[in-house]
């Protein structure tokens, strides 16, 4: 590259004014500025791909109950070992190619449905969905990422939701409008959780899979207040963070609750970049109470129908694992995936392994 000057031949000008003189070296010099740019760029993006090629990844999530062997992979050097993903004990989660994450012997015409439906958790909205949105997207995906009521970007006010149906709607008016014979993948994170299952005992015949992430799998009779209250504890951070909102006076129950700012990072990002958590900082909202005092009924007919998946965050200080660990024996789903390194927000800790781990899920057949 650093010869380029020399395999440019000027062409001899003809001769003019020293002022012409000038402006014709001046002009040569930038060509030959610009030519060796072009080269410096193509020799970049060589030395790039190389180093993409060459990068080694290490094992950073693994797959549990209660199928714990994966198949083999067809022997493609590019193809990824099952449930693995970039870097194990890194706060980033560096770019992996779609065809490093992708079951390769399943084709997108074989699957039910590659309609993904992302639902965020309590005090979140669809914009925390934003890198696992991109990346499904890249991956062929057809995704939409749903702002629950009073969440996101929908104006109503949290304080003024009374049950679990009216904070859900959103979700079940987009159920309620796919065209026939159409299905999606539910996916629910933290409060979400409880949220898809109310969708599913719904509108099972339009759910292919659901997908629980650090989320809330609540039995029938149970709220997710039952199950928060099994990690309650003078030291439970949880506990700690909340901040009641009383709306309606003090001597009636709490209409929401904020979780303190200064704990925020400890809670739900303790292995996330401090980027996104800037970003949750500013865009997270109160999460509404009556909701998650509700209990759900759930039936074997119609919820029980629908292929249930778990995927465990193994830093989650939010949802602990043991409590995890507590909902997947209570109410066991089909298969059990352990995220390692991400934090009770995977989808900012590690998007990469997640999305694979999405990807994963809707190529089981």
């Amino acid at each position: 590259m650093g010869n380029i000057c020399a395999r440019l031949k000027a062409k001899p000008a003809p001769p003019h004014s020293t002022a012409a003189k000038k402006r014709s070296s001046s002009r040569r010099e930038r060509k030959l500025d610009d030519a060796a740019i072009r080269e410096q760029a193509i020799a970049a993006a060589i030395l790039f791909k190389q180093h993409q090629q060459q990068q080694n990844f290490d094992r950073s999530t693994s797959l549990r109950y209660p199928n714990g062997v994966s198949k083999k992979s067809s022997g493609s050097s590019n193809t990824l070992p099952r449930s693995s993903s970039s870097r194990a004990r890194s706060l980033t989660d560096p770019l992996l190619q779609p065809h490093q994450l992708l079951n390769q012997d399943v084709k997108v015409d074989d699957l039910e449905t590659n309609h993904i439906v992302l639902v965020h958790g309590g005090g979140f909205g669809a914009w925390c969905w934003y890198k696992s949105i991109a990346l499904l997207e890249e991956s062929g995906c057809k995704v939409a990422a749903i702002d629950l009521t009073g969440s996101g970007v929908s104006s109503f006010d949290t304080n003024s939701i009374t049950s679990l149906s009216q904070y859900v709607k959103p979700l079940t008016d987009f159920l309620e409008k796919l065209p026939e014979g159409e299905k999606v993948i539910l996916v629910g994170h933290d409060f979400g959780g409880a949220c898809i299952s109310y969708a599913m005992e719904m509108f099972p015949l339009k759910i292919s899979k659901a997908v629980f992430i650090a989320a809330a799998m609540l039995t029938n009779g149970q709220s997710t207040l039952d199950i928060i209250s099994q990690q309650a504890g003078s030291d439970d951070l949880m506990q700690q963070s909340q901040i009641f909102i009383y709306a309606n006076g003090n001597d009636l129950p709490p209409t929401s609750f904020d979780l303190n700012k200064s704990l925020l990072k400890d809670l739900l990002f303790n292995q996330s970049p401090s980027k996104d958590v800037a970003l949750a900082s500013v865009s997270m909202r109160s999460v509404p109470f009556a909701p998650v005092l509700e209990k759900l009924s759930l039936s074997d007919l119609k919820y029980g129908s629908v292929r249930r998946f778990y995927i465990q965050t193994l830093e989650d200080n939010a949802i602990p694992i043991s409590l995890q660990e507590n909902m997947i024996n209570a109410n066991p789903p089909e298969k059990v995936f352990r995220l390692k390194g991400a934090d009770h927000s995977p989808f900012f800790s590690k998007p990469q392994a997640l999305h694979k781990l999405l990807v994963e899920i809707s190529r089981i057949l």
